[in-house]
């Protein structure tokens, strides 16, 4: 029944159902903010004051989450091929949802675990898997755009969700405050994928990018893009390839400076002596520069090669820890943090696609779901290798310095990270 009715939506629509995935996808990722980081640390000041937790013991739940993402991914990517990224998201999102909501009824740090962990987990596997998995499977000349597009939408809801948790808790408490957060996940990220999602557009008569034959016959680039035979490369296939590797070693590279300098950016502006209200300034600065960035790359000319583009995303991320490494006033932070800024926006636009334009549909959510454990792991490693050296050094320079060594051999690997040859 819901299916005969989305077929008959689409026909009605004056354009592309793509567009109405699109809004179902910027949707979930929004929702997907829920348990962010940024949203948790909303509520470590109450909850630590209420229980008496360490800020050590309700961080470890943020890396143990992401390990049980890095886990489930393999797993589901195949699930995802068969069944689609409504299913995926879908399950994200009420598994998100439901645990946010029972964290109002918190009275233990095991049920705290429990309870986050799970919606950590979804946040760093299964959100990813639907949300680029429904990109893939609906665009290809327009992958790139669309991409950028979801990326303002993840940046909108972590700005949103702490900010519902803040003023919820202003006028009643943290346990009302996760109630509300769990409500609008529930909401918008649930009810449109819910009811208007759909797997592949050839399940309701349409083509990727809304493209017809006629259109594909025409003599202009893009058509003649749009014939050119579509990689469709199955797990095993993939993993074969020297690109594989390539992309996997720039992820591995590239996320435990992503991660690490996040956590404790501000901290090391404020150790090098910078006024707290500065060392907020310049991460604000970086939030934004990431939205602005993560569209622009959206804009990536389609006959420049994509591995051009992550080399940038590298050299940014590598020359930002350099530039940290010298600065002792306001201009030099806030530089280095728009510089972290353009790599960590292009990061999140740029390298998922890569993974689809290499390797195609056909087997996305397998072969991603694979890729998902290198990145997921390294996320997790970044912000422990940079306490690690500050603890043993005195100072953040060591964990810098690696880091930008990292960003450098990361642009290194996307230079040679060529796209493999077409598999049918």
């Amino acid at each position: 029944m819901r299916q005969r009715l989305v077929e008959q939506l689409a026909a009605r629509l004056p354009f592309f159902y793509g567009w109405v995935i699109l809004g179902c996808v910027c949707a979930a990722g929004f929702s997907r903010q829920g348990p962010a980081v940024a949203t948790l640390s909303i509520f470590i000041e109450p909850m630590t004051a209420d229980f008496g937790w360490s800020r050590t013991e309700i961080s470890g739940a943020v890396s143990i989450g992401g390990i049980l993402g890095a886990l489930v991914s393999p797993l589901l990517g195949p699930f995802l091929d068969r069944n689609g990224a409504r299913a995926v998201l879908c399950f994200a999102v009420l598994l998100t949802a439901i645990p946010l909501l029972l964290l109002s009824f918190t009275e233990s740090l095991l049920v705290f675990y429990l309870l986050y962990c799970v919606a950590r987990m979804n946040f760093a596997g299964p959100y990813d898997l639907g949300i680029y998995g429904s990109i893939v499977n609906w665009f290809v000349r327009r992958r790139t755009f669309v991409t950028s597009i979801s990326t303002v939408a993840l940046m909108s809801g972590l700005v949103a969700m702490p900010m519902i948790a803040h003023l919820v808790m202003q006028a009643t408490d943290w346990r009302t405050a996760w109630l509300a957060v769990g409500v609008t996940v529930l909401v918008i990220g649930f009810l449109p994928t819910w009811l208007l999602h759909v797997r592949r557009p050839e399940d309701i008569g349409q083509r990727p990018d809304g493209d017809r034959p006629a259109t594909r016959a025409a003599s202009t680039a893009a058509a003649a893009q749009a014939q050119a035979p579509e990689p469709a490369f199955t797990r095993r296939q993939a993993v074969a390839t020297p690109a594989f590797w390539l992309l996997s070693l720039f992820t591995l590279l590239v996320y435990p400076v992503q991660s690490g300098i996040s956590l404790h950016q501000a901290p090391f502006l404020i150790e090098r002596g910078l006024d707290p209200a500065v060392a907020a300034g310049a991460v604000s600065t970086f939030a934004l520069l990431s939205g602005i960035a993560g569209f622009a790359f959206g804009f990536w000319p389609r006959r420049v090669a994509l591995r051009a583009a992550l080399a940038l995303v590298g050299l940014a991320l590598g020359a930002s820890s350099a530039l940290m490494l010298v600065v002792h006033d306001a201009a030099t932070a806030y530089a280095a943090a728009g510089l972290f800024g353009l790599g960590v926006g292009g990061l999140i636009t740029t390298l998922p696609i890569a993974w689809a334009d290499y390797f195609g549909r056909r087997s996305f959510g397998a072969i991603r779901g694979v890729a998902l454990t290198v990145q997921v792991g390294a996320q997790a490693a970044g912000p422990v290798l940079s306490g690690v050296l500050r603890d043993t050094t005195g100072n953040y320079d060591a964990s810098l310095i690696t880091f930008a060594a990292l960003g450098f051999s990361g642009l290194a690997a996307a230079l040679i990270a060529a796209p493999p040859g077409v598999a049918r």
